[in-house]
């Protein structure tokens, strides 16, 4: 099977996570018999070095092409200047929107291994496995916005504002997700306040009854879905939200594994490549130090298989494996609490993770 991959591994430690998944994808490619074609493209600050713009059109036109896309991390010190006219960030918002991507899939998975890396205890986070899909293009971030007045009279606004075709088209695509996992799907809103989410209850269940019956459906106000998150976070499988609701209860819940270099994301809309990668930041701190922890970029890998390729047994495997090399004691200085004498790096973790493939 072939397919065409982009890399945007982006700044700071992007290039060297970003390469350490491009082997792992090499191996399961050599493994499976598939032909994975690779092309590196910028985005970012190093776009702006490059070009003056943090996505290039060379970069977008590749990116439409492609079977599916792979990002690093983008920003950093260097472009912190609040007069630029432009910064990196800037990147990753506009390849959003030219292909596209409404949904924020991200899942928030405890590897066994790795419970006492959490902040709450074991026995708590222990089975873990929660997808969440965040509707990403419209509501609050995007509502209509002001400002007024001066000194103590100064006011400021931001819209709210949801279609039934933007809550459909999320919903229906976490629903046909939890057919593929426990068949559960739980979808978070406001409705007892915000008239925006009682439109989404309302559709949300009218696409649920008439279109995926057989899930099991239920709806949990965001506020006891933020403290559902702290004291029974295994109960749930996949769940479905607004922007705002979905860019805070995603934050709170990725802190559930105890270490972001765990955690992969993926943008996708309804056609056209995805886009993944880990959810962490640029880390300019030890970028070229090789300590950074490529896992989140691997599943992200596994992600991309899964959901822009349909290759569910290679995802499985990738998955397979770095549960593998960290049941072998291997952590990066991340994960290893304290122990760093004992850390292994960058390149170490990725050719762990790459053997586990190809034994």
């Amino acid at each position: 099977m072939k397919h065409s991959i982009v890399l945007l591994p982006g700044d700071g430690i992007g290039p060297e996570i970003v390469e350490q998944a491009r082997l792992v994808l090499v191996a399961i490619a050599e493994r499976f018999g598939h032909e994975f074609t690779f092309s590196s493209q910028q985005i970012g600050g190093i776009a702006i070095d490059e070009t003056g713009d943090p996505l290039p059109q060379a970069t977008v036109d590749a990116c439409r092409s492609a079977s599916a896309i792979l990002l690093g991390a983008v920003g950093g010190p260097k472009w912190d200047d609040p007069s630029a006219k432009t910064r990196p960030e800037a990147g990753l918002l506009r390849i959003r929107k030219e292909l596209g991507l409404f949904a924020n899939l991200r899942p928030i998975k405890l590897f066994d291994q790795l419970a006492d890396a959490s902040p709450l205890r074991a026995d708590i986070v222990k089975g873990t496995d929660i997808l969440f899909f965040r509707e990403l293009t419209g509501g609050i971030y995007f509502g209509e916005s002001g400002s007024s007045g001066e000194g103590e009279d100064e006011t400021a606004f931001q819209s709210m504002t949801y279609s039934r075709s933007e809550v459909k088209r999320i919903v229906r695509m976490a629903a046909q997700a939890a057919r593929g996992r426990s068949n559960r799907l739980t979808s978070v809103d406001k409705a007892n306040v915000l008239e925006p989410s009682r439109l989404w209850r309302r559709v949300a269940a009218e696409v649920m009854a008439e279109e995926f019956p057989d899930v099991n459906y239920d709806v949990v106000l965001v506020d006891a879905m933020a403290m559902h998150l702290i004291n029974r976070p295994a109960d749930f499988d996949v769940v479905v939200t607004g922007n705002m609701f979905g860019d805070i209860l995603t934050d709170e819940a990725s802190m559930l594994p105890g270490s972001l270099g765990m955690l992969p994301s993926a943008s996708l809309g309804e056609s056209g490549p995805g886009l993944y990668e880990p959810i962490h930041g640029s880390a300019p701190d030890i970028a070229g130090k090789g300590v950074a922890n490529p896992l989140a970029t691997i599943l992200a890998a596994a992600m991309m298989l899964r959901h822009s390729m349909s290759l569910n047994e290679e995802a499985d495997l990738i998955e397979a494996a770095v549960a593998e090399v960290l049941a072998d004691g291997l952590r990066t200085s991340d994960l290893a609490r304290g122990d760093s004498e004992s850390a292994v790096g960058t390149e170490a973790m990725g050719a762990a993770v790459v053997a586990k493939i190809a034994k």
